[in-house]
């Protein structure tokens, strides 16, 4: 029981003692200046990587969008020509009929393969955009927080003078 009272009493005192403690010391004039110089290169760091993100995602949606019309483009184009070779087809002579057919299912094979090497064409550079631009970011946020560690630091290193 005396274990106990006395536990009680000594936890009641350092509550005490820790509660009429000063909660925190205030700053010198020096670390205020250097928290203040901290917080504004971050804050550049950070509205820096901001227009980073947003210059990569527009160049994204312009790519994408170019692509877009490229891929529109040639299968409109392709789809032409394969009118064409099917209306020569439909007008051939009836000894020549099977000549033309052939022949217009080839210009369609090839107009096809166009298209398609178009729109895989339209694809990889958006792709490659992308990869370009997440790249971009990737290094902006990296800056950024280059930038924080290196102002963390100088508080630091204020504060420890």
């Amino acid at each position: 029981m005396n274990k106990l009272l006395a536990t009680l009493m000594v936890g009641l005192f350092a509550t005490g003692a820790f509660a009429q403690a000063p909660a925190a010391t205030p700053a010198s004039p020096a670390v205020v200046k250097a928290e203040a110089k901290a917080d504004k290169s971050v804050a550049a760091a950070v509205k820096s990587e901001a227009k980073v993100d947003a210059k990569a995602d527009a160049k994204v949606a312009e790519a994408t969008t170019k692509a877009a019309d490229k891929k529109a483009s040639a299968r409109a184009k392709a789809a032409k020509t394969r009118a064409k070779a099917r209306a020569k087809a439909a007008n051939a002579k009836a000894d020549d009929k099977a000549s033309a057919v052939a022949k217009s299912e080839k210009t369609n094979a090839r107009a096809d393969a166009k298209a398609d090497k178009a729109v895989v064409k339209a694809d990889a550079k958006v792709d490659t955009v992308k990869v370009n631009a997440n790249a971009d970011k990737a290094i902006a946020n990296s800056n950024t927080n280059a930038v924080k560690a290196e102002a963390k630091a100088d508080v630091k290193a204020v504060i420890g003078k």
